[in-house]
C-alpha cells in the first residue's frame, strides 16, 4: 500500500524516516490550517499522477494525558477529535458538530488502529487535536471532563484527517508523548527521547504497511 505519512516538523519527519523508508513524509507545518492544506496539496498531486495514496498517518509527539499515557509511551488514535472547534456559551463549551456545522470527530478504521496499538504496546485511545496547547490545570480539567478517554493531545491530526477524508482515504494517528497535559513546564519535556520513541514506533510498522490497502469506511 502506499502511505503518506504527515508530521509538523522536521524533526518528527526525520525520525519517521528513519524508523520506516518505504513511506513518503511531508513535514507540513504546525497546527490543523497547515496540516491539512499540506495534506490536502499532497494527495491532489499524487492523485493527478495517477500514483494515489492508500492511507495518510498524522504522526508526530504530544502531550500525553495522565496517568494513561505518560511520557515516552505511544498512543494510537481510536478517534481524531478536534476538541477546541466550536463555541463558547454560559453553560460551557459546544462542539461545532452540535451547533450544526460539521463535524469534530474522524475514525481511523477500527481493526488496523487496534492491531497497530497492539503490535507498538501502544494506548488505543482518541487524540485531541487542539489550536492552543493546554498549559494550565484549569485547561487540563475542562478537555479532562469533556473528553474522559483522551490519551494525548497534538495540533494537527484533524487537519490532516479532513483532507484524507474529503479525498475518500483512510487515515490514522499516532502520537509519542514528549510532556504531561497539564501547566506548562519546559523542564518537564522529554522530547529525544519522544522521538526515539516514535522511530522506534515505525520500524515496527513495515509489514502493516506492505499489506494490500483498507478499503475506506
Amino acid at each position: 500500500m502506499r502511505v503518506l505519512v504527515v508530521t509538523a516538523v522536521t524533526a518528527e519527519a526525520d525520525a519517521v524516516s528513519d524508523g520506516l523508508d518505504t513511506v513518503d513524509v511531508l513535514a507540513a507545518g504546525v497546527g490543523p490550517a497547515a496540516a491539512a492544506s499540506g495534506t490536502a496539496r499532497a494527495l491532489a498531486l499524487a492523485s493527478a499522477a495517477s500514483t494515489p495514496y492508500d492511507l495518510v498517518v498524522s504522526a508526530g509527539i504530544g502531550g500525553g494525558f495522565q496517568p494513561l499515557a505518560p511520557v515516552g509511551s505511544l498512543v494510537v488514535a481510536d478517534a481524531i477529535v478536534a476538541a477546541d472547534l466550536g463555541a463558547e456559551t454560559p453553560e460551557g463549551f459546544v462542539p461545532v458538530d452540535e451547533l450544526g456545522f460539521g463535524r469534530t470527530v474522524h475514525h481511523p478504521p477500527a481493526e488496523p488502529a487496534a492491531r497497530i496499538a497492539g503490535l507498538l504496546g501502544a494506548v488505543l485511545a482518541p487524540v485531541l487535536t487542539v489550536s492552543t496547547v493546554t498549559g494550565s490545570a484549569s485547561r487540563t480539567a475542562e478537555l479532562t471532563a469533556r473528553h474522559p478517554r483522551a490519551a494525548a493531545e497534538a495540533m494537527e491530526g484533524f487537519g490532516v484527517a479532513e483532507a484524507a477524508a474529503a479525498c475518500s482515504v483512510p487515515v490514522l494517528e499516532i502520537r509519542a508523548v514528549s510532556n504531561a497535559v497539564g501547566p506548562r513546564d519546559r523542564s518537564a519535556w522529554r522530547i529525544g527521547p519522544a522521538l526515539d520513541a516514535l522511530r522506534y514506533g515505525f520500524q515496527q510498522l513495515s509489514p502493516v504497511f506492505e499489506e494490500s490497502p483498507w478499503q475506506t469506511p
